[in-house]
């Protein structure tokens, strides 16, 4: 199966959090809430630098992805 980079999710149990899910090395779900980032992937030392460099862009792709799938719903 193939997977779409960035999903959209949200779950009764947290009705004012919107997760969106990455789907691609480093894989994460980030709340948009709050910010808030969980990790699926095992981190090793040298793993860690380069997550360092590439958070704050995969963090900005999700939250573009988010912003342009809620302007198609407005129009």
């Amino acid at each position: 199966m193939t997977l779409p980079k960035f999903i959209l999710g949200d779950n009764t149990a947290y009705p004012d959090a919107i997760f969106v899910i990455h789907t691609e090395f480093p894989r994460f779900i980030i709340n948009l809430e709050n910010d808030e980032v969980e990790w699926f992937e095992d981190f090793d030392a040298e793993d860690q630098k380069e997550l360092e460099t590439e958070t704050e862009n995969v963090i900005k792709l999700a939250t573009d992805f988010y912003d342009a799938e809620i302007a198609k719903y407005e129009d």
